[in-house]
């Protein structure tokens, strides 16, 4: 097999690894036009200063000795197998960065033979691109659960990231769908790059040239769909890896049936898109707005509301906080606002230390008023002819698209009443009685 059929089996097999900006995309440009986001071969990170690079994706291998039930390339699924030798990967990558194809190389595999050889193989790759190549672009490696913490350690100083991929939220759902892996063998060298990076941290404080051990940290991914893991499960395990394991992402991975299996939702069925949307905001408001996972979801409601973003269904449901006065709020409650994000609620902070803000000037700022009007006061005073009836409140939190499906699933009465956000608590009537709409608001739906 030549190196080219290598290429379409290996890339072709990378693409259900979501741990990276972009992945799973097919579509080419029209007549006339430019650019290309082919399904397989090439994702997209992010540099420090901010820069969309393009990588290489691909598949040291599709070989593997493990047998997860979800898995295209499980060692029991009859498909087309390929393997690279590490000097055919490091010279292709090579010759795709001299014709500006790519940028840096985003390098996984399967388990050929055992975790340890599967590593000295990846390693292999990396020190020919590092030492005889000298090449200095962004390279992510997966490193394999099992492991052993020598070769973790020897691929970190080669790699700018790593990620050791989770794949399902809980151990039972492991032992049913992948029992080749276990909780262990994952958090193990997710430990130990956290120890490593920490330790690092240190020597280059004390060392000026001390050489760098995954410098752009380490990240996991979750499959989302695939087992009964609610929601509330995800996000709680989400928040706890970024406490201790100190992780730059969690990547979610809305399920793709490839393979039929009595444990796995049949092969019809739609990748979870929308839950895979939720989690991702929700993990935005984790990381940089200062939410618990307790607070978005508890033991009553495990499931995010299809309808509403989290962030618009916290506040909807914490109606005694609002309305807030945004020239007098601190910078954590109004991160909280819906239609006011990081960098509007920086500028409000530093804009109202020289003048008092209004609506206009908040509108200058970034603010997004058609969802923000209904949770702030400027000097005490709402927004001018603001008319808070159940379909203004709609159309204001809900896209157009997922607001007609709302419609199309709970149609509006002719007898629906103006409703007041701020002396009770917004109850929105799909079926005209306040349990109703408030279930749909609230998750529990």
């Amino acid at each position: 097999m030549d190196v080219f059929d290598k290429l379409k089996i290996l890339t072709d097999a990378a693409k259900y690894d979501v741990a990276c900006t972009s992945s799973g995309v097919n579509k080419k440009a029209a007549a006339g036009g430019i650019g290309s986001a082919a399904a397989s071969g090439i994702c997209h990170s992010f540099s420090a200063d901010g820069r969309c690079i393009s990588l290489l994706k691909v598949l040291m291998t599709n070989v593997c000795a493990y047998d997860c039930k979800y898995c295209i390339n499980r060692r029991s699924n009859d498909t087309p197998r390929a393997s690279f030798t590490p000097r055919e990967l490091a010279e292709l990558t090579i010759n795709f960065y001299r014709r500006n194809y790519i940028e840096g190389l985003f390098l996984s595999s399967g388990v050929m033979k055992s975790p340890d050889y599967t590593c000295e193989q990846m390693i292999e790759v990396l020190r020919i691109l590092r030492e005889e190549y000298r090449f200095s672009g962004y390279i992510h490696a997966k490193a394999i659960p099992g492991t052993d913490s020598t070769l973790i350690a020897h691929l970190g100083m080669l790699a700018d990231r790593m990620s050791v991929n989770i794949e399902l939220p809980s151990q039972g759902s492991l032992q049913m769908l992948a029992p080749d892996k276990s909780k262990h063998s994952i958090f193990a060298p997710m430990g130990y790059i956290q120890n490593r990076i920490q330790e690092n941290s240190t020597d280059i404080i004390k060392y000026r040239h001390a050489p760098k051990f995954v410098p752009a940290g380490q990240s996991t991914q979750m499959i989302i769909g695939a087992t009964p893991d609610t929601d509330f499960q995800i996000l709680n395990l989400t928040e706890g890896l970024y406490k201790k394991y100190k992780l730059k992402r969690v990547f979610f991975s809305a399920y793709m049936p490839v393979t039929e299996n009595s444990l796995l939702p049949t092969i019809d069925t739609k990748p979870p898109l929308l839950r895979e949307h939720r989690l991702y905001q929700a993990d935005w408001l984790l990381r940089f707005y200062g939410f618990k996972a307790s607070e978005l979801l508890d033991q009553h409601h495990q499931s995010f509301n299809p309808y509403i973003d989290p962030k618009c269904n916290w506040a909807l449901n914490h109606m005694e906080f609002f309305p807030m006065n945004v020239n007098r709020a601190p910078y954590s409650d109004l991160l909280r606002v819906p239609g006011i994000g990081v960098n509007s609620a920086k500028r409000i902070v530093i804009a109202r230390r020289t003048a008092t803000l209004n609506f206009d000037g908040l509108k200058k700022l970034g603010v997004v008023l058609k969802r923000a009007q209904y949770f702030i006061t400027c000097g005490g005073k709402a927004m001018d002819s603001l008319k808070i009836t159940q379909d203004a409140v709609l159309r204001s939190l809900m896209s157009e698209k997922i607001l007609s499906i709302y419609h199309r699933d709970f149609p509006l009465g002719p007898k629906s009443k103006q409703l007041s956000l701020f002396e009770q608590p917004l109850m929105i009537q799909p079926n005209l009685t306040q349990e109703g709409i408030g279930k749909c608001l609230t998750s529990q739906i």
